[in-house]
């Protein structure tokens, strides 16, 4: 059996992830089913076992299989994560993953007082007092990183948030614990290529292509509350509008 095409110009463990994705999608291998060894699967496909880890870590990073160490590979889903995310209401990443049925973890990387950049003091109405707070955020889908996330809270407004968990929802947070409406939230997207330090984020090269968002949520007396600068993967994410009727002017 040829898995293996030598004239084919496509990389070898991108073929061999290729075989494997199609393996798992026509039934052969299914959801918790666990592969063959790395021993096997390299002899079978005639590579060395560098190919079929890079062929492994690929289908590992789609969701699609997960390694449990000294245990093997299993396969983890029949499909690769894919963030659906809708613009039409205010909704959490937790909340977007759960009705995908994807497992979400956030990963807090730094968090502190700055001094607000000009654009955000302009976004968030600040006065002479230009401390906000600022939270990083790495949030993943089946262990696999998504968006990278920037957050700014005015200081005077979220006394205390620092010294709370940030590894779940922002959105609850401000709802639970500050008792603010979220009333509603101006979105801008646009593409991007990533730069490094966001890339090696992702475990993607430099100038990845990428989804940017910027953010600025208001409560119910129409004060901005919160701007947040997101960076989405551009090959796992989905931006979902609706739009209304068409009016012939």
């Amino acid at each position: 059996m040829e898995i293996i095409d030598p004239s084919n110009p496509i990389p070898k463990y991108l073929q061999i992830s290729g075989w494997l994705r199609e393996l798992i999608q026509t039934g052969r291998y299914k959801k918790g089913d666990k592969l063959p060894s790395e021993v096997e699967l390299s002899n079978l496909c005639r590579v060395n076992r560098n190919t079929l880890r890079q062929a492994i870590s690929e289908l590992t990073a789609d969701g699609i299989l997960r390694k449990e160490k000294g245990m093997g590979t299993y396969v983890a889903s029949l499909k690769p994560v894919a963030l659906m995310h809708k613009v039409k209401r205010i909704s959490s990443f937790r909340d977007d993953l759960r009705a995908l049925g994807i497992r979400e973890k956030t990963k807090l990387l730094s968090k502190g007082i700055k001094e607000a950049p000009e654009h955000v003091a302009s976004l968030l109405l600040l006065g002479d007092n230009k401390k906000v707070i600022k939270v990083c955020r790495l949030r993943t889908g089946n262990k696999t990183p998504l968006i990278y996330e920037e957050s700014y809270l005015p200081k005077e407004t979220f006394k205390g948030i620092l010294d709370m968990d940030l590894t779940g929802s922002m959105y609850k947070i401000i709802h639970e614990k500050y008792k603010m409406v979220l009333a509603r939230c101006e979105q801008t997207i646009r593409a991007v290529n990533l730069r490094i330090e966001i890339a090696e984020l992702f475990s993607l090269p430099e100038n990845a292509a990428g989804l940017y968002m910027e953010s600025v949520t208001y409560n119910k007396n129409n004060v901005p509350i919160e701007v947040l600068f997101s960076f989405y993967r551009g090959d796992k994410c989905v931006f979902e509008a609706e739009v209304g009727q068409y009016n012939v002017k």
